[in-house]
């Protein structure tokens, strides 16, 4: 049997899909899971780790799966790496599902990421890769989204609430 989320939160690194994910999953009384969570528990290293050895479309294709993995197996909250919005397939899968695209602008970026070396795409002049990042990722995930919600100067139980009301989804 196939499950579904009753959220997919998306966005850019850094835009708070793991805290949000949690507040919301904890609000709506559903179990919460990370695609990058589950990526780093399935392959013993970190995503930094596995871009550094094995290159980007090595990644990519783990989180492909992932995700798909993901979408069918969990019924809670359900965020996704940044980049996962990049492969036509997963966008694909995400047509039909709650999906909440949390956005924000580059200076929130900055200083929620503190432009991380954690982070290896942002590795030289993160300013202007995340930038450019969003300037190829934003139409992608407008493309999914059933919601955007703005982050910028918000608390994370702002946030929450209002992806709550996005998708008129009631607390448990």
């Amino acid at each position: 049997m196939s499950a579904a989320p009753v959220v997919v939160l998306i966005g850019p690194m850094g835009v708070g899909k793991s805290t949000v994910g949690q507040l919301l999953a904890e609000r709506l009384g559903v179990g919460y899971r990370d695609t990058d969570d589950d990526i780093v528990a399935e392959q013993g290293r970190t995503i930094a780790e596995i871009f550094v050895d094995e290159g980007e479309p090595v990644f990519r294709a783990i989180e492909k799966q992932a995700v798909r993995r993901a979408l069918t197996e969990h019924d809670g909250v359900l965020a996704l790496g940044g980049g996962s919005i990049l492969d036509e397939d997963t966008r694909a899968l995400l047509l039909g599902q709650r999906v909440v695209y949390l956005s924000m602008d580059v200076e929130e970026a900055v200083k929620r990421t503190g432009l991380n070396a954690a982070r290896p795409l942002l590795a030289v002049n993160p300013r202007k890769q995340w930038r450019e990042l969003m300037e190829a990722r934003r139409h992608l995930y407008e493309g999914v989204a059933t919601a955007v919600v703005t982050t910028d100067g918000r608390t994370p139980e702002e946030v929450t609430q209002a992806a709550l009301d996005a998708l008129e989804l009631k607390d448990a």
